[in-house]
């Protein structure tokens, strides 16, 4: 029988990354990852966990996990070489494109996943050390609407907003289904500990009846793209009504009086009417939250991917903010970084496309039009590391017409994907459980954890931790310092952090070009000294410095010691780096040093938005007769996490990926439940398997998020492991400033497919039940 030991990790498969303990069998190449169970000892999940995390086997141990970098034929086809030669190779490429066109040329996309940070550090410092700033990832697929909104109104795009979920009496859910979802610590607890104390309420706005509205004591279902009319007449009844809490507005916010001139002008019943939500329902959510002491208001993609979505994000703050629910104990607050996952955009434009470069990112959404432009500086070269843009991007039609007229695109990732299948050569990488790891998704307040893991499996023959493979590509290039230069640095490492620390500012004052490469610098000198394999996670050392020295009171109170002393900065890594569970870094007694004004007041006017607002118009949410369903595509399910699950073992529930309808629906399409329907919009057309949701609105359809993989089956045969949903949507239907797309609202039409098409389904829909 295989020894088994349990190990401490992370779960990798949604942004919480819950502390697990995995069991491994065997030894060496032999050794497999076979069991997960909670880590108790995890300050922040506290042994919680929910079923995904008991796919994680599945994502490791699968056909597609590459074992050696590969190179483009000619003729399309690939053959295996070996590092040297692919660094090299890929090292000549990139300075040939940078020569001819620029720095300015060359992106990043990706740079880590739900599980994977600790490689993004590496790939931006690449991607500067050779002239360039432009980087395209899932966050602004999603998000940076939101952190355009955070920007303006509490002084900086890194100033990110969290939720006191577990001390709210009332909890307000807006296009989020945290039951599935999660987006909070331990969220099937905390929803059922409210749902099961009489004193705490839930109000839940969704087009479908989820498993979170099921416990909700209210439920809003307004039509799909309605979410700003909706929250405008919530607003404006609270301020009509005097929900409005004026003593916290006179001592933390500047410019209500702009907020409320508009508001005073919605038309409550007409916004109503157009979200097809009762008047009576809005009333009975305005009287729950004038009773409620404490709200937080939790908010995700439903709305962050909708029409208006930036506004929107904006109308979820103005709930919480001009209710005087922010900064105390149970309500919205902000939280601390150690390293900030994203930047401060300053309002700069990409040149080639003119879009906005919101927290140093820039939407995928425009990745094609980036690279087809007419602009100089338009994109030749794209690196992507741990993300499949060719399944994932808005408009895969698209995409893939640009990809293929690069001069150079590169792929880093565990399997070969969709968009490897494109590249000019892949790169194997380590799972993220054979190599050190940590995420930056450190949300929690007053205390905020950062869990750094060591590697529990060994590393799979042939491949590499991104740490490595940057290192050994900026030794290529030559922007790295060469082995004798840093060899000082290193035997400074040696002797202890403090001596550490000294040698390395002397070094970068000596070497101010070496800038940009300054994660592989650290993690070639004192990544050797860390412990338990956990060299990756270096640069963390100057983040701890920097933090250290922003913000002593709450680093020593997250330490429990009384007084800063010397070197807080390096006792703060080192506790870090030394916890295999997750260790806090941050405790704060009040929230609003967290903000970046001067005054440490909020901006709640936003011009442009408030101007949006006051011109919002009922007839621009009208069906659209052409496609007169709504498509959310993209919903989160038991058997989905993004694009991790590449085989059909975990989702035998749903191996198609079906698309929700209501009954109705199906009866007057003439369909029957579980039965092919072709799906079509303006980009493309798919045909997909059906399933009967009686909780869905008619008229709104749902397709899950994380399918459309390529696998071989046992036998050989190819399959599609579901639907490859951004066949149907498109790019340029996106929000206004932040370039998101609004997934969550793509029209289109349902019919009956033709005899080829459901035989072409059933075909493919048989080999992936066979691999079930």
């Amino acid at each position: 029988m295989a020894h088994t030991t349990w190990h401490k990790s992370a779960c990798n498969l949604c942004y919480i990354n819950c502390g697990i303990e995995v069991a491994v069998e065997g030894d060496g190449a032999d050794a497999r990852l076979t069991k997960i169970r909670g880590d108790k000892d995890n300050p922040k999940s506290k042994g919680y966990l929910c079923n995904k995390a008991q796919g994680i086997p599945s994502h490791l141990h699968h056909r597609d996990r590459l074992s050696s970098p590969l190179r483009r034929r000619r003729d399309g086809t690939f053959e295996a070489i070996d590092w040297d030669t692919a660094i090299r190779e890929i090292a000549d490429r990139l300075q040939a494109v940078r020569a001819q066109y620029g720095g300015q040329s060359l992106a990043l996309y990706g740079g880590g996943g739900q599980g994977n940070h600790a490689g993004g550090a590496y790939a931006t410092a690449l991607l500067r050390s050779l002239g360039s700033r432009h980087v395209f990832n899932a966050l602004a697929q999603e998000k940076t609407g939101d952190f355009w909104v955070n920007g303006h109104l509490f002084g900086a795009q890194t100033c990110h907003t969290a939720e006191d979920i577990e001390h709210c009496d009332l909890l307000f859910v807006l296009g989020a289904n945290p039951w599935l979802a999660h987006g909070f610590a331990n969220a099937r607890l905390q929803l059922n500990a409210i749902a099961r104390d009489p004193a705490r309420k839930l109000i839940v706005v969704d087009p479908r009846r989820s498993e979170t509205a099921e416990l909700a004591d209210l439920h809003l279902q307004p039509r799909p793209g309605t979410d700003a009319f909706l929250m405008a007449a919530l607003l404006a009844m609270l301020l009509a009504r005097g929900g409005v809490d004026h003593a916290f507005l006179a001592g933390h916010v500047v410019d209500f009086d702009a907020v409320a001139a508009v508001l005073r002008e919605i038309p409550i019943g007409a916004f109503a009417a157009t979200a097809d939500v009762p008047i009576g329902a809005l009333e009975r959510a305005v009287a729950m939250i004038g009773d409620a002491h404490a709200m937080a208001v939790r908010a995700e993609l439903g709305i962050q991917q909708g029409r208006h979505s930036t506004l929107n994000s904006y109308l979820e703050k103005l709930l919480f903010l001009m209710t005087g629910n922010f900064g105390r104990r149970g309500t919205n607050v902000l939280h601390s970084w150690l390293a900030p996952l994203w930047g401060n955009g300053r309002g700069q434009r990409h040149a080639p496309t003119g879009a906005e470069i919101i927290g140093g990112l820039l939407p995928p959404n425009r990745l094609a039009e980036s690279i087809s432009s007419d602009h100089p500086e338009r994109l030749r070269a794209v690196w992507v590391d741990s993300s499949n843009p060719v399944n994932t991007t808005a408009d895969t039609g698209q995409l893939l017409e640009a990809l293929g007229t690069l001069d150079l695109l590169v792929v880093v990732d565990i399997a070969f994907t969709e968009t490897a299948e494109l590249a000019d050569y892949v790169l194997p990488a380590c799972s993220q459980y054979e190599k050190c790891e940590y995420t930056l998704f450190t949300f929690e307040y007053p205390t905020n954890y950062l869990h750094v893991r060591a590697p529990v499996l060994p590393r799979q023959a042939g491949t590499l931790a991104e740490p490595e493979i940057y290192t050994r590509l900026a030794r290529a290039l030559g922007t790295l310092p060469e082995r004798g230069e840093l060899a000082p640095l290193a035997a400074a490492a040696e002797a202890g952090l403090p001596a550490f620390g000294r040698a390395f500012e002397a070094f970068m004052r000596e070497h101010p070009d070496a800038a940009p490469v300054a994660p592989m610098i650290l993690y070639a000198t004192l990544g050797p000294q860390l412990p338990d394999g956990t060299a990756a996670a270096a640069p963390l050392w100057a983040a701890a410095q920097r933090f250290a020295r922003l913000d002593p009171g709450a680093v020593c109170s997250a330490l429990g010691l009384a007084a800063p002393g010397e070197a807080l900065g390096d006792r703060l890594f080192q506790h870090v780096v030394g916890s295999r569970s997750g260790a806090a870094f941050s405790t704060h007694s009040e929230v609003w040093t967290l903000i970046d004004y001067p005054d440490r007041k909020i901006r709640l006017a936003i011009p442009l938005l408030l101007d949006t607002l006051a011109h919002l118009d009922p007839e621009s949410a009208a069906p659209d007769v052409d496609y007169p369903f709504v498509l959310s595509a993209g919903q989160r399910r038991l058997q989905n996490a993004n694009q991790n699950f590449r085989t059909p073992a975990f989702r035998r529930a749903d191996p198609d990926g079906a698309m929700y309808l209501h009954p109705d629906d199906l009866a007057g399409l003439g369909l029957l439940d579980g039965e092919w329907a072709a799906v079509e919009s303006r980009r493309a057309r798919l045909v997909v398997r059906t399933k009967a949701d009686p909780g869905l609105r008619r008229g709104y359809a749902v397709l899950p998020h994380g399918y459309g993989q390529h696998f071989v089956t046992a036998d050989g045969a190819r399959a599609v492991c579901g639907p490859k949903i951004n066949w149907l949507t498109d790019s340029t239907h996106r929000d206004p400033i932040a370039g998101t797309p609004y997934h969550k609202n793509v029209p289109v039409r349902i019919s009956i497919p033709s005899l080829e098409e459901s035989t072409c389904a059933e075909n493919n829909s048989s080999r992936v039940r066979s691999a079930l």
